[in-house]
C-alpha cells in the first residue's frame, strides 16, 4: 500500500502582518507563492523586545519593509539562516544592514559538500556568508529564548533546524514540511544524508515543528516514519523500473510521478537522481557511466 503522508494544506495568514502563534513566536509570510515555496516563506520572529529573525526570506522589498515596519519598535539581535536557498537567506544583508545584527548559519552555500572535498552548483544565494558558523549542537541565547542548532544535511549539505527549548519545538526549514516533501537535489542535495537526518529527528524530543513554508506539524515522530517510508517506497519504485528494463531516469519519472504536476517532473527528475546515487553507495543499483546523471543507464545489482 503506498505512503500516505498526512499533509496539512491549511495556511491562515496575511502578508506583510507579524502574526503571533505561540508565547515566544510570531510569523510573517513572503509574497512568494510558487510550486515550491507553497504560500511563501514564513519567517519567524523569536521573543520579544530583543528578538531573533529565522529565515529572514526572500529579496523581496515588499517583505523587508514590513519586518522593518513590525519591528520598529524592538531589535533584531540574530539572524538565523536554515540554508541558502534564494528563499531563505538573501533578505539576511538589508536586516543585518539595518539592525547590526549578525547572521548565523552553518557556512556558505555548499559548505557541508565543500569541506569535504565535493564541489557543488551555483544556484543558491551565493552571497550569503554567516558573520557566525555554527555547528550540530551549539546553543545561541537570546533575551528571554535558547536555540539549538540541528545539523540536518540533505535538501542542502548545510542545512540547519533550530530548537527552541523554552516551547519544546524545532524550526526545520525545508527539512520537514507540512505541505510538501523536500526536492533532493545532487550534488549538493544528498539523499543517503537526508535519510539520516530524518532519523536523526526520530532520536528529538521536541512536539512541534514549525517549518519555513506551511503550517505547523504536531504529531513529528509519526510524520518523520512516514517520510522515511515514501522515500524507501520511491527506492521500490525505482527498482521496480530497473527490474522492468527502464534505465533512464528521464524515463522513470513519468511513471513513478504520473499524478504529479508536470511542471515539477524536472525537479522530481533531480530527487530520483538523488535516490538512485544512494541506491548506488547501498549497492543495489549501477551506473553504466562514471558521472552517474539523468540521462545515464542504471541496473540493478543482481543478488
Amino acid at each position: 500500500m503506498p505512503t500516505k503522508i498526512p499533509f496539512n494544506y491549511d495556511y491562515d495568514f496575511e502578508y506583510g502582518k507579524l502574526e503571533q502563534l505561540t508565547p515566544l513566536i510570531r510569523r510573517i509570510t513572503a509574497r512568494n507563492p510558487s510550486g515550491f515555496t507553497f504560500q511563501g516563506t514564513g519567517t519567524y520572529v523569536l521573543g520579544r523586545g530583543r528578538v531573533a529573525v529565522i529565515d529572514p526570506g526572500p529579496l523581496i522589498e515588499e517583505h523587508i519593509e514590513s519586518l522593518k515596519t513590525a519591528l520598529r519598535d524592538e531589535t533584531i539581535t540574530h539572524l538565523l539562516i536554515t540554508h541558502t536557498h534564494i528563499d531563505h537567506s538573501p533578505a539576511a544583508a538589508p536586516l543585518k544592514a539595518f539592525w547590526q545584527a549578525p547572521t548565523l548559519g552553518y557556512g556558505p552555500h555548499g559548505a557541508g559538500k565543500i569541506e569535504a572535498g565535493t564541489p557543488v552548483e551555483e544556484g543558491g544565494d551565493m552571497d550569503f556568508v554567516p558573520d557566525i558558523a555554527v555547528r550540530h549542537g551549539e546553543v545561541i541565547q537570546g533575551d528571554g529564548w535558547t536555540v539549538e542548532c540541528v545539523h540536518t544535511p540533505g535538501h542542502t549539505s548545510n542545512h540547519l533546524c533550530f530548537a527552541l527549548r523554552e516551547e519544546n519545538a524545532l524550526f526545520t526549514g525545508d527539512h520537514v514540511m507540512g505541505w510538501s516533501t523536500s526536492v533532493i537535489s545532487p550534488p549538493d542535495g544528498d539523499m543517503t544524508s537526508y535519510m539520516e537526518s530524518l532519523e536523526l529527528l526520530l532520536q528529538r524530543k521536541e512536539d512541534i515543528y514549525w517549518p519555513t513554508h506551511g503550517t505547523c506539524i504536531t504529531d513529528v515522530k509519526n510524520y518523520v516514519r512516514a517520510f522515511i517510508d515514501h522515500r524507501l517506497e520511491r527506492e521500490r519504485q525505482i527498482m521496480a523500473c530497473l527490474d522492468q528494463g527502464i534505465s533512464r531516469i528521464l524515463d522513470m519519472v513519468p511513471i513513478i510521478y504520473k499524478d504529479t504536476d508536470q511542471r515539477l517532473h524536472g525537479a522530481a527528475a533531480r530527487s530520483v537522481l538523488a535516490a538512485m546515487l544512494r541506491l548506488i553507495a547501498i549497492g543495489k543499483a549501477e551506473c553504466k557511466a562514471r558521472s552517474p546523471s539523468l540521462d545515464s543507464d542504471f541496473v540493478p545489482v543482481m543478488s
